[in-house]
């Protein structure tokens, strides 16, 4: 059996490359290259340099290779830059999934698994969601998530495939050494700004928003550690070969982190003061986000390794250090 990874090659899909692969499947991997890197895809991965969009494409990969599964990561990603230009969300994000599902229907893919985002659940104030929660996104990054959640439950009513929603919250860490991919992206993720920062890379690190309802003035959000990430796909994968129940399925631990409380944890690992500049907040930031993640532990058997946040940190903190020492 053979599994195409839509946007593998960059920073959630490269690892999860690795781990496919690892695991004995035979995987097929489509990316722009984007945002991306190829040479960060397991050398074993068939490579394509394309849009999951493309029709023409998909269809001869999917026949070629034989391919049962898919692992839907392709996606434009950044919040704010949704609220700036949100028909390139639609376009990227919706759009690209619909031609996509479209094919894979008519390939006759069995199994579908989706990277959604806690973003679906919007402003969830200060109770953990679990996913019976009311949708409502307050981005265009996070309706056009909503808007493919739709699109395979109705694809699912209609034509059987199964599929899993997987929410991911808060994505961070770097696999273990020679397991390929790279570390958080700097650009729009916390922690691996933050890294840099501790690492002299960066100057400053910038907190945008200290009025928010929390305990410190600072959005709290749920961070998930690459790897556990990883494990949950291959499982899923598993369940839905075996004729699993299809539906959304929060991927988070259930605990939730500050700004200011990675601050310190990055300063516990690093040993080094962070340098912090408070702004205002960011269209579409919501005060707090944890996962309730009670029926991802019960349906899939899963439990955490690496949870602690120290952990997550410094598995990122250490690849930038080395990469650093080799400049």
């Amino acid at each position: 059996m053979s599994v195409l990874v839509t946007g593998g090659a960059g920073y959630i899909g490269s690892h999860l490359v690795w781990r496919l692969a690892e695991a004995g499947e035979d995987v097929i991997v489509v990316d722009d290259l984007s945002s991306g890197r190829r040479n960060a895809v397991h050398p074993d991965a068939a490579f394509y340099q394309g849009n999951a969009g493309d029709h023409a494409l998909i269809a001869s990969l999917l026949a070629r290779h034989g391919i049962d599964s898919v692992i839907h990561l392709a996606a434009s990603i950044s919040v704010s830059e949704s609220i700036e230009d949100p028909l390139k969300y639609y376009r990227n994000n919706s759009g690209v999934s619909r031609l996509l599902i479209e094919s894979c229907i008519q390939a006759g893919v069995q199994s579908f698994i989706f990277a959604s985002s806690a973003s679906v659940y919007g402003d969830a104030s200060f109770d953990d969601v679990d996913e019976s929660a009311t949708l409502d996104p307050i981005s265009p990054y996070g309706r056009s998530k909503h808007i493919t959640e739709w699109m395979l439950a109705d694809a699912y009513r209609a034509h059987g495939m199964r599929y899993a929603s997987l929410r991911y919250f808060n994505v961070a860490g770097t696999a273990r050494a020679g397991a390929g991919g790279w570390s958080v992206p700097s650009t729009t993720h916390l922690i691996g700004y933050a890294n840099k920062v501790a690492l002299g890379r960066e100057s400053v690190l910038n907190i945008f928003g200290t009025d928010y309802p929390t305990h410190d003035g600072t959005c709290i959000r749920d961070y998930i550690h690459i790897e556990d990430l990883g494990e949950i796909h291959l499982r899923m994968l598993d369940h839905l070969r075996a004729g699993g129940i299809s539906g959304p399925l929060n991927c988070g631990y259930g605990r939730g982190f500050s700004v200011r409380d990675v601050v310190s944890a990055v300063e516990r690992v690093s040993g080094n003061p962070l340098p912090t500049k408070p702004g205002l907040r960011r269209k579409g930031d919501t005060a707090r986000v944890v996962a309730d993640s009670t029926r991802l532990r019960s349906l899939l058997d899963w439990t955490p390794r690496h949870e602690d946040i120290d952990v997550i940190i410094r598995s990122d903190y250490e690849r930038e250090k080395a990469r650093s020492a080799s400049r």
